[in-house]
């Protein structure tokens, strides 16, 4: 991803991360990326706000619950969703999108999809910064980028 070079308005930004916590071996990796990803960008750890939920299915209720909360200039939305054997993953993978993406054309606000959605755990943990960069730090910098378009379209 290209490196974020534009300007937002961090000293009044509050940013709210919700992470499932199903697959915590990768999304506390997600996490980490994330919140030194706010930092390097000048947000304090009090701007930053974590909130855990049990899986990604709960992503979209969590983020619905902030954004009707207010006070947030950008939410990101931390996960891993691995393959299985079953229909359960095509259907938590389709539902917690549109969810996410409902949520995101709906409000005021930009959210971010930080969900992995992968074949197996290798896959995963590769994409949460083992080889392939880390998507957690990946969103929170499309986050950035999207409270700070937003911040120029006023």
């Amino acid at each position: 991803m290209k490196e974020f070079t534009g300007k937002f308005d961090q000293g009044a930004a509050r940013i709210a991360i919700v992470v499932a916590d199903f697959n915590e071996t990768v999304t506390k990796q997600l996490v980490e990326g994330a919140v030194a990803t706010l930092a390097k960008f000048g947000l304090a750890d009090d701007q930053v706000a974590v909130y855990h939920v049990p899986g990604a299915f709960e992503i979209p209720f969590a983020v619905k619950k902030l954004l009707d909360k207010g006070g947030f200039a950008g939410i990101m939305t931390l996960g891993a969703v691995i393959k299985g054997e079953t229909d359960h993953y095509d259907l938590i993978c389709q539902n917690v999108a549109s969810g996410i993406m409902q949520l995101n054309l709906q409000g005021e606000v930009p959210v971010t999809f930080g969900i992995l959605t992968t074949d197996n755990i290798e896959q995963a943990m590769q994409r949460a910064g083992l080889k392939m960069g880390n998507e957690g730090a990946s969103t929170a910098q499309s986050l950035l980028e999207m409270i700070s378009l937003k911040q120029q379209i006023k």
